[in-house]
């Protein structure tokens, strides 16, 4: 099985902590160059610290705050003209929680800047190096609400599935180039995001964190919660060589809890 990424270079964003540097730092073990996406330059200086380049790469950062569009937009234009790219990993934070129908217009507005509309940057600007060189792959990091939605998380779910959407179309228009465009799903695993989740119930239901901990784990098969490094194996095999007849896939990670195929 071809897994070797040497020779490949890999953008990854929000990358600084939870699954995006997990997947950082498996893409770079695999032989990949890795620029890494972010908006806080220490995080970002402390995280190239941690991956491996024993293959002789030579890895870099950009800044930038997917909560102004236009910020990555001329940051990721600067960076592709003397820069090409074969891997893109599409991650940010999500939405607060909270119900759709209590969130203002305003709060979709935001998630969808900060998800669809960057990830459409990102993806024009990686573009023509990816053609160029007939080897492309998209991965989307979304969540498994795209296949069930997840209560409380009414605009996480709402734009998630419209990265779904958008992620399908684009693996149809880019494969004669060479290009995989395909969404891995999490399930709960242990990042920031999901202590930030539980802290939300926490709160609005009067119960312990660790309570609601403990129902989110009987909810998997499995029995626990994921590594963010179980994320990035998936992630780092789709960008890989070996994966390049899997295109326009949903592909959950979870343990087994999303209740559908």
């Amino acid at each position: 099985m071809d897994l070797n990424l040497k020779g490949k270079h890999a953008l990854v964003c929000g990358s600084t902590q939870g699954i995006g540097k997990a997947s950082a730092i498996e893409l770079a073990h695999l032989g990949a160059r890795v620029t890494l996406l972010a908006r806080d330059e220490n995080k970002l200086k402390s995280t190239l610290r941690e991956l491996s380049s024993a293959q002789g790469q030579k890895h870099d950062f950009i800044i930038a705050d997917f909560g102004f569009p236009d910020q990555v937009k001329a940051s990721i234009g600067k960076f592709v003209s003397s820069n090409e790219i074969h891997i893109l990993i599409n991650n940010t934070g999500g939405p607060p929680a909270g119900q759709a129908i209590d969130a203002n217009p305003e709060d979709f507005l935001s998630a969808i800047n900060a998800h669809l509309i960057c990830s459409q940057i990102l993806v024009q600007a990686c573009l023509p190096s990816m053609k160029k060189n007939k080897y492309g792959r998209i991965i989307n990091i979304i969540s498994t609400s795209v296949k069930i939605p997840i209560k409380g998380l009414g605009v996480s779910n709402t734009v998630r599935g419209a990265m779904a959407s958008w992620s399908k179309t684009l693996s149809l228009e880019l494969a004669p180039f060479g290009i995989t465009v395909n969404n891995v799903l999490p399930g709960s695993t242990k990042t920031g995001r999901i202590e930030s989740i539980i802290q939300t119930r926490a709160q609005k239901s009067g119960r312990a964190p660790e309570e609601i901990r403990q129902e989110m784990i009987d909810e998997v098969p499995a029995g626990r919660m994921a590594e963010p490094s179980e994320v990035a194996a998936a992630v780092a095999f789709l960008s890989s060589p070996a994966a390049g007849y899997i295109n326009g896939v949903n592909l959950p990670v979870d343990g087994g809890r999303t209740g559908s195929l």
